[in-house]
């Protein structure tokens, strides 16, 4: 069964309506019918919880309206678009040369295995991570970060203003230059290459290979764990089309914002 939301039917729903309007949160008519007053009075209960207030009935909404005592006979999963997600959709998002198509088809399975681990299957989640990859690298490949202005002085060995940055963990030359960003999402810093590297189970291995968070399937994890991580400001982002607030998440600014929008807007008049 996917997750409710409005326009279901069915019994289902009836039961919803009955926990809304118990909780204090009238729903309209407890008629099995997902229509608008049902809707508003699951976002009115999702915003007193603190949960993503989108009008949709997950597992946290179901948890909350259960306290934890989900009826077996509920049972939800995530609307799991990934086999739409092809080649020819990612290379439109991507106005892509025939390089960036080969990139695609070499990276993409990586990142919709990496992003089924996270259960970040959803078309809200699936375009976040494709339109930051846009972003990010414009190749659909794991890179690492280039010399400039912004990480190195002139005439000084290359990323040497990130050398002392203490918000980034590092303690001085070479670490501007070791833990450069790389990857898919720019992982900057070594306190994030130690951060990520033992939360995707790998110990110290980022920390004393760097050069791993390149790899295919490694760059896709972090990806996909960072997004994690930042779950629910995304979807409340982009619940309201703040497409720069959800790139700021990522980047902390708005670096891409042109490439990653249009991109995001593109996948999702495809999927529509």
């Amino acid at each position: 069964m996917a997750m409710l939301r409005r326009g279901s039917k069915g019994k289902d729903v009836k039961v919803i309506q009955e926990k809304l309007a118990n909780a204090g949160f009238p729903p309209g008519p407890i008629d099995g019918i997902y229509g608008r007053a049902t809707e508003l009075a699951v976002i009115n209960f999702q915003q007193s919880e603190g949960l993503l207030a989108d009008g949709i009935v997950g597992p946290k909404t179901l948890n909350a309206l259960f306290k934890k005592k989900i009826p077996s006979d509920i049972k939800l999963k995530p609307e799991d678009i990934t086999a739409k997600v092809t080649l020819s959709l990612i290379s439109k998002m991507f106005h892509a040369s025939s390089r960036v198509k080969k990139n695609i088809e070499k990276y993409l399975p990586s990142v919709l295995k990496a992003l089924n681990e996270q259960k970040l299957t959803d078309k809200c989640m699936v375009l976040m991570a494709c339109a930051t990859i846009r972003a990010e690298s414009g190749g659909f490949e794991p890179i690492s970060e280039y010399k400039s202005k912004y990480n190195t002085s002139p005439g000084g060995h290359p990323f040497n203003l990130y050398d002392n940055r203490k918000d980034l963990g590092n303690r001085g030359k070479p670490d501007g230059e070791l833990y450069k960003g790389r990857g898919f999402i720019q992982l900057t810093g070594r306190f994030n290459y130690t951060n990520y590297s033992r939360k995707l189970g790998m110990g110290d291995e980022l920390v004393k290979n760097p050069e791993k968070a390149n790899d295919a399937l490694t760059a896709a994890r972090l990806l996909a764990i960072f997004l994690k991580d930042q779950e629910f400001n995304i979807r409340s982002a982009l619940l309201v089309k703040s497409y720069k607030e959800a790139r700021r998440y990522v980047n902390g600014g708005s670096h891409g914002i042109v490439a990653f929008r249009e991109a995001y807007i593109t996948g999702d008049r495809l999927l529509s």
